[in-house]
């Protein structure tokens, strides 16, 4: 907790501060500081004389030492999205926990909160003490980034955080339709930032369609204009938002390093994806989507996540999806990003303010989280996390699901949809993953290793892998009437009652034949144990 000192002086930055400044990043980071533009004088003074940024610093009590600085870049989103970014507030090591960072954020809220419609801060959730400042000043956790930074070449977690001021979510669109994966996480951001989730759930949203095929290229100056007439024609219906447009010009989009792949067909341009690539973060950023055709999205967004995985050495990538947009959503997800974050009234689009969902793409597995962060934000961290890890075991899952008589009768879509509600849990030879007496209402699909089942030390039988256990408390919610334990290292995914729930009352298709299939395993498995009880 820090103690606030009320002599610590803050003001707007000037030329005079920026060796100072460059010191103070020095003395936090080191010299592995993800951002090396932080020690280049140059570029600290673009920042302080920008008017499309905020620097302030802060001084000691008693004297002119320079103890602190934070920033606001004011134009992260497009031109009118009024959307402003509450980053890199730095404190000199011996001056924390006086109070300097929030000083540091009342004075940058003070300044700003008539330029601004919604604020971000992206917190480390490695070092927590910038979520406790957001958190303190009225900013609400809507989301985190996996994987987003690189701190002495070890990826970091970023915990999103938004604010609002004036009219932005007067001026909110209402009633977005988004896809079941992403109602959690919007439902938890909604709530957070004190709004009444009122998201519809369009669960029949079926994806751009696969197949057809075109060339696929880099956009040079000579397609430009052609690629504009077939934005300005679809530029009603908006997808993707992002800090850049293709009309803004050919010339200002090479300046912010912002490139297109096109897609032609019949020998004229079909459609092109705009996108931001930073190889020293291993990032790329999707900012715009262009299409005549139905099929143009997934071939364009396919090319380049196998251009980012297998070319770039990309370790993530995102894109800001329409919340409205739910045929968008699905098809990011069968390519394999998932909802990281759900922002709403974040992009201001034909005189109203429009949610997003942050689609978030891995190529490899999410790092553990490092840190406890405040409360209002631990479960939605650990949900985005969650479903990141039960992706990474999909496939396994999914091999694991087609040997399984629990999942007979499912189409490949429903089978699919079950899967990805399948969380997974790892145990060491030895140990159990439940035992007699537990009230955990979860069911286990065994998908590596092996367990045995046991009453007071007394085996009753093994479970391998394609195998479950656990229906009866699934069902009734009772308590677990024998012991698990893995025989050698074992992986199980699991399904929770409350999964179960939520399963039958958003797909009742898959909620009756599940439960005729979990019937007829019990009956199964009374049949084959010669006991009354099973776990």
């Amino acid at each position: 907790m820090e103690r606030p000192e009320s002599d610590i002086r803050v003001r707007e930055a000037c030329e005079g501060d920026v060796e100072a400044i460059i010191r103070l990043f020095q003395a936090s980071y080191g010299a592995g500081y993800m951002y090396p533009q932080f020690y280049e004088e140059t570029s600290i003074k673009k920042l302080v004389f920008s008017d499309d940024a905020l620097v302030l610093v802060a001084e000691a009590p008693g004297s002119d030492e320079i103890v602190g600085t934070a920033s606001v870049v004011l134009e992260i989103g497009a031109y009118s999205d009024l959307v402003g970014e509450f980053g890199r507030l730095v404190v000199l090591p011996e001056a924390r926990n006086r109070g300097v960072g929030g000083q540091l954020m009342a004075g940058r809220l003070e300044r700003v909160r008539a330029r601004l419609h919604v604020g971000l801060v992206e917190a480390r959730t490695a070092h927590p003490f910038s979520c406790r400042i957001a958190d303190r000043h009225g900013f609400a956790a809507v989301g985190v980034m996996p994987n987003r930074l690189l701190f002495g070449g070890n990826r970091e977690h970023a915990t999103i955080y938004a604010r609002y001021f004036g009219d932005a979510l007067t001026m909110r669109d209402n009633h977005p339709r988004i896809i079941p994966e992403v109602f959690e996480i919007a439902s938890m951001a909604m709530e957070n930032v004190g709004l009444e989730p009122d998201v519809i759930v369009d669960e029949p949203a079926t994806p751009y369609p696969a197949g057809g095929s075109c060339e696929i290229e880099p956009l040079e100056a000579d397609g430009y204009s052609s690629l504009l007439r077939i934005q300005r024609a679809r530029a009603r219906r908006r997808e993707v938002f992002g800090p850049l447009r293709l009309h803004y010009g050919f010339f200002k989009l090479r300046a912010t390093r912002a490139k297109y792949l096109i897609a032609r067909r019949g020998g004229g341009i079909a459609g092109a994806v705009g996108f931001i690539r930073d190889d020293h973060e291993k990032h790329v950023r999707i900012f715009e989507l262009i299409h005549l055709h139905e099929d143009i999205p997934r071939i364009l967004l396919s090319e380049l996540d196998r251009l980012a995985g297998e070319e770039w050495g990309t370790a993530t990538i995102e894109a800001d999806i329409d919340a409205d947009s739910p045929r968008m959503q699905r098809t990011l997800l069968e390519i394999g990003y998932r909802p990281a974050c759900y922002l709403p009234a974040y992009a201001f689009h034909r005189a109203e303010r429009r949610d997003v969902v942050k689609m978030w793409r891995l190529f490899d597995p999410p790092v553990p989280l490092a840190a406890d962060l405040p409360e209002h934000a631990r479960g939605l961290t650990r949900m985005v996390l969650e479903s990141f890890e039960r992706q990474e075991m999909r496939p396994r899952i999914r091999h694991a699901m087609e040997h399984v008589g629990l999942f007979e009768g499912l189409s490949e879509e429903q089978a699919a949809w079950l899967g990805s509600l399948l969380r997974y849990r790892s145990i060491e030879r030895g140990e159990a993953l439940f035992t007699r007496g537990d009230r955990n209402g979860k069911m286990y699909l065994v998908i590596e290793g092996a367990l045995t089942i046991e009453v007071d030390g007394a085996p009753l039988g093994t479970v391998g892998p394609g195998e479950c256990v656990g229906e009866v408390a699934l069902l009734s919610g009772q308590d677990h009437s024998a012991t698990a334990v893995a025989t050698e290292t074992t992986v199980a995914g699991l399904l929770t009652r409350e999964d179960l729930t939520r399963l039958v009352r958003r797909r009742p298709d898959i909620g009756v034949t599940l439960y005729r299939n979990l019937a007829a395993e019990l009956g199964e498995k009374l049949r084959r144990a010669d006991f009354d009880e099973v776990s």
